[in-house]
């Protein structure tokens, strides 16, 4: 394949991952990670992944996309904005931004099939598998070296021009693409610590460290068993998630309102105290249906709940 090929057929997917919505697409060749698998290693030792037993297991997957999918040549990385400046009421409990709609795995999930087919179909016989947050994808590495941004101090990816309130994918194919340059840690965080001085449990022990164990998104959504004592007091009425180091990010002035129905405020959103308090199981399968509370399932929403309003 010529180089000239290459990049016409660079050119054409990200064309076509614009028209689908995609805020950045990026790639990247698809090696080892091996500035990674040291911090990762290091991170898993300390016990920061919490109840998180998952990030154990297939380490070296994680680490290589090549033994995840083989055959493959070019990772694609993508962004999808959900910002909105809708916020939840003040005298309410609060939820992150990215619960406010239908879960992102549904919508995103659609746009990597349509753009695997058009790649097959305007490229070729092209493999490649579809990701968004579903498999041992270390995304944040790999938008970071696909030029989407660099990773904060709050271990999110952030962009000069689109902040963080967004969701990353991936797709893994056989096809050789040019490559898009590397952004590097803390690029443009300068001194700023904003969002460790911010966090109201002190979860990021260090410049994109996090210890999910302290973390309020950990938690209100990945935790099955019952909150620790020790976050009681600190939970600042989040009850599925969490967006302070979001919230007090400088860079975050420049996102912007995001145009995807799907993702739309759901009635819950703007929920009284009251309201959730009052939540039955039957409204729950009703209005939380394909959102991401069902992660958290009934039980652990009314029990974040519960651990919220008794938080003294």
């Amino acid at each position: 394949m010529t180089p000239a090929t290459i990049t016409n057929h660079t050119r054409l997917i990200k064309a076509e991952a614009e028209r689908l919505g995609f805020m950045h697409c990026g790639i990247a060749r698809a090696e080892f990670l091996s500035d990674e698998a040291p911090r990762l290693e290091k991170w898993l030792a300390k016990g920061f992944h919490g109840s998180m037993s998952y990030m154990e297991r297939n380490f070296d997957k994680r680490l290589d996309p090549r033994l995840l999918v083989e055959g493959t040549v070019s990772v694609l990385s993508l962004s999808y904005n959900y910002y909105t400046q809708t916020q939840t009421p003040s005298d309410s409990f609060k939820i992150a931004k990215y619960a406010y709609g239908t879960d992102y795995h549904l919508v995103i999930k659609d746009k990597l099939r349509e753009l695997l087919q058009f790649i097959q179909e305007h490229i070729g016989a092209v493999s490649g598998r579809a990701f968004v947050d579903s498999a041992p994808v270390m995304e944040k590495a790999w938008a970071s070296r696909a030029g989407l941004g660099w990773i904060g101090k709050n271990g999110n990816l952030l962009s000069k021009k689109k902040g963080s309130y967004f969701f990353l994918a991936e797709l893994l194919i056989d096809l050789p693409l040019d490559v898009d340059s590397p952004s590097g840690d803390f690029q443009h965080c300068g001194t700023c610590r904003a969002c460790i001085d911010a966090c109201p449990t002190q979860a990021i022990v260090a410049p994109a460290v996090v210890d999910a164990q302290r973390c309020i998104a950990h938690a209100t959504i990945e935790l099955k068993d019952k909150i620790p004592d020790t976050l009681k007091g600190q939970m600042d009425n989040w009850i599925f998630g969490c967006d302070v180091c979001q919230e007090v990010c400088p860079w975050n002035r420049f996102s912007l309102q995001h145009n995807d129905q799907r993702l739309a405020p759901r009635p819950y959103v703007s929920y009284s105290s009251d309201q959730w308090k009052d939540l039955t199981h039957e409204v729950f399968r009703e209005l939380f249906q394909d959102t991401p509370f069902e992660r958290a399932k009934y039980e652990g929403l009314m029990r974040n709940i519960d651990f919220v309003q008794n938080n003294d």
